[in-house]
């Protein structure tokens, strides 16, 4: 079994649809959830499918005193961010080389890069009126949003659209896609 530690920051509708498709896995489980903030309500989405939990905040996961224990004591081999908001620290990625996968909220290497999370990256794709947005896979680099690109899908916006119907088609993505194109990075790792 390949245990799996997902890192949120939010309210985890990622988080949940990856430990919903690896639930009956007999090659991959999501062994540990990891949020640097205590009131994420990813938290409780992994008490309820009985997912252990870890509160990471910045200082801790600077600290590789601190992460990589953890990490070892639950035996992680692959890490998912899932809407994950800090900075990756180079030791992490050091210690996971191609082994830690991250979703944009947006075609890389458009609208990416520092501060690009959220609402933000929406409201930038509507200003620059793009007329198609989506969602990138990628791995994790020393580079906010510079790892390469493992895969996107794509999907039309209209002129029309706001940026909160530009964030809901882009997360219909996510939920369709996310959790299939970690399955098939996994494949391909292990």
């Amino acid at each position: 079994m390949i245990n799996i530690a997902i890192f949120v920051s939010g309210g985890g509708t990622n988080c949940e649809s990856l430990m919903q498709h690896f639930e009956n896995s007999n090659k991959y489980r999501v062994a540990l959830v990891v949020s640097n903030k205590a009131d994420a309500y990813a938290l409780v989405r992994a008490k309820n499918h009985n997912v252990p939990t870890a509160i990471m905040p910045k200082a801790k996961l600077n600290d590789p005193k601190e992460c990589l224990p953890l990490m070892t004591m639950y035996g992680i081999r692959f890490i998912v961010l899932a809407g994950f908001l800090p900075i990756v620290p180079d030791y992490l990625i050091d210690a996971y080389p191609r082994r830690i996968v991250n979703i944009h909220p947006a075609l890389l290497p458009k609208f990416g890069g520092k501060g690009m999370w959220g609402h933000h990256v929406h409201e930038a794709v509507k200003a620059a009126g793009e007329s198609e947005t989506g969602m990138t896979v990628h791995y994790v680099s020393p580079v906010c949003d510079g790892g390469e690109i493992i895969t996107r899908h794509s999907c039309a916006i209209l002129p029309t659209d706001s940026a909160d119907d530009i964030a809901a088609k882009e997360h219909e993505l996510e939920m369709l896609y996310y959790a299939k194109d970690v399955e098939a990075v996994l494949e391909n790792t292990f």
